[in-house]
């Protein structure tokens, strides 16, 4: 447990992810054309839901160049791979969620989606789910 005193000795909490965070997430096990493997991952759940509950509520990421042309993906920017820089886009298509911990989930370098953008993610997700 945190307390005031050991943050005050230098101790820092232990990360956990937060909303607009990119993570890392192992998508494994998957079935059909789910993603599988290891991704990138947008966190739409609030840190202090990620923490009390040890899952993520989020969209994958993808670099696939098919993704352009698809009305639910939204592109956030460039991935530096290794021979060249594509485009990674938000599946808004596919949310899921995922025990963070158990799937040793780690923060990405890419580190937060811009405000701008993870309105437009959550504006696309929204025309599929309408929620309120």
């Amino acid at each position: 447990m945190v307390t005031a005193r050991s943050v005050a000795a230098g101790k820092r909490k232990p990360w956990v992810p937060d909303r607009q965070d990119i993570i890392w997430i192992d998508c494994n096990p998957q079935v059909g054309r789910e993603m599988r493997d290891v991704h990138p991952f947008l966190v739409l759940s609030p840190r202090i839901f990620n923490e009390k509950t040890s899952l993520v509520i989020g969209l994958p990421m993808t670099t696939a160049e098919y993704n352009a042309d698809n009305p639910f993906a939204v592109a956030v920017g460039n991935a530096k791979g290794r021979k060249t820089v594509q485009t990674s886009y938000v599946l808004c298509h596919q949310p899921k969620s995922f025990d963070w911990r158990l799937r040793k989930a780690k923060a990405h370098p890419l580190g937060a989606l811009s405000k701008a953008l993870f309105a437009q993610v959550c504006e696309r997700l929204n025309q599929i789910i309408q929620v309120g």
